[in-house]
C-alpha cells in the first residue's frame, strides 16, 4: 500500500511512480488476478532465463521477481519459486550446488547445456512460429501489451 506524506511535494519521475502505484492499487480485483496469472504462466521460463544470465540462489531470484512485480512485493512467494527450481533441476535444465555463505549454506543454481538448448528452442519457436503455421497473434499480443513506446 502506498503511504502518502502530506508534506511531500511530488515532482518528475517520483510523481509518475506515485500515480502509477495509485492506479495499481485501484485496479479491479479481477484485473489483478489476471496479471498474477499471466506472470505465473511465464514463471518457469522467466526463472530459467534469469539463471541463464548469471548463477544465483533462490532468494536472489525471488527478490528480482518481487522487484519486477507491478502488483505487490509479496509475489511470487518461496512456495512458488522453490518448486520451480526443483523441477528445473530434476529435468536437467539447471544444476544446483550447495555453498557456504557466512554461517549458512546456500544453493546456487546455474543453467546447464540442456537448459540453454531449451531456451534456444523456445526462442526459435517464438521467432519462427509463422513458418510453423501459427498466426502472428502472439507477436501482436506481446507487441501491444509490452511495447514500451507508448506513453
Amino acid at each position: 500500500m502506498v503511504k502518502e506524506d502530506s508534506n511531500a511535494v511530488e515532482t518528475g519521475d517520483d510523481g509518475k511512480k506515485h500515480d502509477f502505484e495509485c492506479e495499481i492499487e485501484n485496479l479491479p480485483k479481477y484485473d489483478k488476478k489476471m496479471i498474477k496469472g499471466f506472470m505465473r504462466g511465464f514463471g518457469n521460463i522467466m526463472i530459467l532465463w534469469l539463471i541463464s544470465r548469471k548463477r544465483q540462489h533462490g532468494y536472489e531470484i525471488m527478490t528480482q521477481l518481487h522487484a519486477a512485480s507491478p502488483l505487490d512485493k509479496k509475489m511470487p512467494s518461496a512456495s512458488v519459486i522453490y518448486p520451480v527450481l526443483h523441477k528445473l533441476e530434476k529435468k536437467g535444465l539447471i544444476s544446483g550446488k550447495w555453498e557456504h555463505q557466512g554461517k549458512r549454506k546456500v544453493k546456487y543454481y546455474e543453467i546447464t547445456e540442456e537448459g540453454e538448448a531449451s531456451l534456444d528452442r523456445i526462442r526459435q519457436i517464438i521467432v519462427h512460429g509463422r513458418e510453423l503455421g501459427a498466426t502472428d497473434m502472439w507477436k501482436e499480443f506481446m507487441g501491444d501489451m509490452f511495447t514500451l513506446k507508448r506513453s
